[in-house]
């Protein structure tokens, strides 16, 4: 039977603390790597206008119902106003992604069928 000397303390001190800083290293490289940047570039003055433009979204009174064909690989989203009846919509920009990850985010070309905006989207399922 082996004798545990201090050079074998010290090399399991040193193996240990080697993995767990190299396990940390390689859990903050993979964090930073999929981050996908700043929202908005000044937080503060974003903040300035929100309530004013939340307040007036909501005095529009529209709401807006989204449905994914998985089937057909289409994305549709039907905006109505308070009455009911299709919402005016000028101009639409979508950015279709996962909230933690920006690898595969995309802006699909919708089309104003029937008064729903319909696009080709391939949704990937969720990973974990």
């Amino acid at each position: 039977m082996a004798q545990l000397t201090g050079r074998h303390v010290l090399a399991i001190a040193v193996a240990s603390f080697g993995v767990i800083i190299g396990v940390n290293l390689l859990l903050a490289v993979n964090a930073v790597s999929t981050f996908p940047g700043l929202e908005v570039e000044n937080s503060y003055v974003a903040s300035q206008t929100f309530d004013v433009e939340r307040k007036a979204q909501e005095a529009l009174g529209w709401n807006l119902a989204q449905a994914y064909d998985a089937g057909r690989g289409e994305l549709r989203l039907t905006f109505t106003d308070a009455q009911g009846f299709a919402a005016p919509v000028k101009d639409l920009t979508v950015l279709v992604g996962r909230p933690t990850e920006a690898t595969e985010d995309v802006t699909p070309t919708f089309a104003e069928v029937s008064g729903s905006f319909v696009a080709p989207v391939a949704l990937a399922p969720a990973s974990g």
